[in-house]
């Protein structure tokens, strides 16, 4: 019997080239600046118009966003199969399980907690005040997994979206730090980790498709 072949993904450039740049240069960042520089430089420097916009985007890293756009994805014929069924649990599922034991075994405080909550720190009595758990990011995790794994399954067409996907990803993060949720160091490990972990899913699942993916009987 023939050996069916694994659907379309590849390493996409659109996402990936940004993505790398983004290490380097938040690396360089946290080489450079304390975490108060990093953390004001963006919280503090507001408007009225972040205020509203960074309270919904931060949703985008949120499960339920994450879950509609997936079960939206398994609507299109080529989408249902074994194979993204499994690959997109994998990515969006166990990371989320990962980030969890992590943050409960690092139990780092977030910036409210950490800065005694000083005056200095914009916030609004309708933003969420957490304390503790902030290392790493939830929340930018999430999406750079989620968008990670649009990317790489993006057929050639549209490839270019990957660079939107990854400005997306990268607003969740900003989100996080505008809200006072998370310090960069959290955002910027927790993009790592996402996307680190989705492009090793998705390459084992390439090298080994017969394991995850099954040919629809006609």
């Amino acid at each position: 019997m023939e050996q069916p072949k694994p659907p379309y993904t590849s390493f996409n450039k659109w996402f990936l080239i940004p993505f790398f740049l983004w290490v380097i240069l938040g690396g360089i960042a946290l080489l450079l600046f304390d975490r108060q520089y990093l953390f004001g430089s963006i919280n503090t420097r507001h408007t009225l118009l972040l205020d509203v916009l960074m309270v919904w985007i931060t949703k985008m890293g949120e499960g339920v966003f994450g879950a509609i756009i997936l079960l939206a994805l398994l609507l299109m014929k080529s989408f249902r199969n074994g194979w993204y069924f499994a690959a997109a649990l994998v990515c969006n599922v166990v990371p989320a399980l990962i980030v969890q034991a992590v943050k409960s075994s690092v139990d780092a405080p977030r910036p409210l907690n950490y800065f005694k909550e000083a005056a200095w720190i914009h916030t609004l009595p309708e933003w969420e005040r957490l304390m503790e758990r902030s290392f790493p990011s939830g929340h930018t995790a999430a999406a750079f997994c989620l968008f990670a794994f649009l990317s790489l399954i993006l057929t050639p067409k549209y490839k270019w979206l990957g660079v939107v996907f990854f400005i997306l990803a990268m607003l969740v993060g900003y989100s996080r730090i505008y809200l006072a949720a998370h310090f960069f160091h959290d955002v910027y490990f927790g993009s790592v980790f996402g996307v680190l972990f989705t492009i090793l899913v998705v390459a084992i699942m390439r090298k080994y498709p017969h394991y995850f993916f099954r040919r629809a009987k006609a």
